[in-house]
């Protein structure tokens, strides 16, 4: 399985730190609209994300709940049939929750760096780490904690949970 070491932190200034993220970015930033269907799982978390042109990914993850830098176990199927699969995933297992996002994706070397707007949450900056399959988890947890200063991310500002987590929340709290 691929690993990542990942944070995820409310934005309190989305602007000015994107405008951070430009100044470090290896690529030119690429809007993507998102939908993930989260299914009810034994283990982990298990979403298939759809993008507008029909094709999308089952993605399963497992990371601990945890605020600040942890490590993500993940692997990625890709599918072209996304209402197929999403209608035998529903009948199986059955759907936890939606998340709609706007992603603004951007690369710093390994490390990928999202700027996202969830329906319902509000903004958000997601960092992934990218790990090779022999590599040390302190190396990527550092280099985290370096893109964190960069873009002004406090430790206040940090989340522990998923996107998912927040809306089921939500969802109970109205």
């Amino acid at each position: 399985m691929a690993k990542n070491i990942e944070i995820k932190a409310y934005a309190h200034s989305f602007d000015q730190q994107f405008e951070s993220a430009l100044k470090i970015a290896d690529t030119q930033p690429e809007l993507l609209e998102q939908r993930d269907t989260f299914f009810n799982s034994p283990r982990g978390r298990l979403k298939l994300r759809e993008f507008p042109d029909q094709e999308a990914q089952l993605i399963y993850y497992h990371r601990p709940d945890q605020s600040g830098p942890k490590l993500s176990d993940y692997q990625i199927t890709h599918t072209p049939d996304a209402d197929a699969l999403r209608a035998t995933l529903s009948e199986v297992l059955g759907e936890l929750a939606v998340v709609e996002k706007q992603r603004t994706l951007l690369m710093s070397g390994r490390t990928r760096l999202h700027f996202d707007r969830v329906l319902g949450l509000g903004v958000f900056i997601e960092l992934e780490v990218v790990l090779t399959e022999s590599e040390d988890v302190d190396s990527g947890i550092s280099e985290a904690q370096e893109l964190m200063q960069i873009l002004s991310i406090n430790e206040a500002d940090l989340v522990e949970n998923a996107y998912v987590d927040l809306i089921l929340k939500s969802q109970t709290s109205s």
